[in-house]
């Protein structure tokens, strides 16, 4: 990936709000995907799960997986399952995901982290 870093998420998520917020007062120019209006995309959920693991994706601490019945939450065990919930209900993935362009990604806002890879070569 070349550019600009692109930040997926909800633009309602206080976390996002606040990434978004980090990367502007820095002047890091970003593209912003947004869930709600575009969508999960399949195949960038699949290179997620590949480089951080399904389990880091999956929000458990959200009001998604909370509504979520026991036998729903019970049957997300593997990366498949987890997939198909993420692909259903994108508030259940932890935000925000964003792919910066040395091809790294991240999960949720840790302004150290940001600073890290905001420094790296390639934004």
């Amino acid at each position: 990936m070349n550019g600009n870093p692109v930040l997926y998420g909800i633009p309602s998520c206080d976390t996002v709000k606040r990434a978004r917020a980090w990367l502007l007062a820095r002047g890091v120019v970003h593209r912003f995907h947004d869930f709600k209006k575009s969508g999960v995309p399949p195949a960038r959920l699949d290179a997620w799960i590949a480089a951080v693991g399904w389990e880091a994706l999956v929000n458990r601490q959200g009001t998604t997986w909370k509504k979520l019945d026991e036998a729903a939450r019970a049957a997300v065990v593997d990366a498949a399952s987890a997939r198909a919930l993420m692909l259903a209900a994108p508030s259940a993935i932890k935000r925000p995901v964003v792919e910066w362009p040395q091809g790294r990604i991240c999960v949720g806002f840790d302004p150290a982290r940001f600073a890290g890879l905001a420094a790296l070569p390639g934004i």
